[in-house]
Order: structure tokens, then sequence, then C-alpha cells
């Protein structure tokens, strides 16, 4: 098991930002890519960034690209989110995973790519 908390999610007008942190315990994400999902009220879970486990590469939804960044830092084992410009249709509940094995980045961009996941945390973007 791999259990993780995000945290950092919260009430934002269009046009603002928040960071969302997803943090682990131990050393278990050191060596795992990472990846945020959002879900809506009533669609489905979708992709939104991913980021390699050397940290090398990451890779975003078309619809939040040049506005999300995902990194990390190993030494904290924290991933992050940083979300600027953000806009109503952002609003959703966000998830961070992390995939069972480990110095691999195959399926990163998928969501059977993960097989651990937090619990969530709210964001909602105001008109």
């Amino acid at each position: 098991q791999v259990p993780l908390v995000e945290s950092g999610g919260g009430l934002v007008q269009a046009g603002g930002s928040l960071r969302l942190s997803c943090a682990a315990s131990g050393r278990q994400i050191s060596s795992r890519a990472m990846g945020w999902f959002r879900q809506a009220p009533g669609k489905e879970r979708e992709f939104v960034a991913a980021i390699t486990w050397t940290g090398g590469s990451t890779y975003y939804a078309d619809s939040v690209k040049g506005r999300f960044t995902i990194s990390r830092d190993n030494a904290k084992n924290t991933v992050y989110l940083q979300m600027i410009s953000l806009k109503p249709e952002d609003t959703a509940v966000y998830y961070c995973a992390a995939p069972q094995r480990s110095y691999s980045n195959g399926g990163i961009g998928e969501r059977e790519g993960y097989d651990y996941w937090g619990q969530g945390t709210q964001v909602t973007v105001s008109s």
C-alpha cells in the first residue's frame, strides 16, 4: 500500500491560483511516477498531469497545459500541482495517484496506470 494524502484545495475566484500537495509516508513515492486526476460531478475521472519517477518529464491534459504545473520533491515525499488562471470548468475533486510498480513510467497518462489513490481534495472555482 501507498497511503497518499492530498491537501490545498479550496474555493477560489476565476483567474486565481491554488497549489495542491500530495504527501506520502516514508519513501513510498521517490521511485514512482505520480499523477493527478480530477472528477467533476456526473463526469468520469480524468487525467490532469503526470510526472516521471525521475522528475525529468511531465505530461498534461490539453485542457490544463500552460496553466498547471506538476512537480515533485522526493526529499519531502511530496508531489505538487500548481494551478494558475483557474476557470470554473476546473471545479472538481482532485486526486493524486501512484502506480504499484517502481522505476517505470508506463501508462502514466491513463487511469489504469495507477493502483493507489488519495482521498481527494475539492477545488471550486467561482465565476
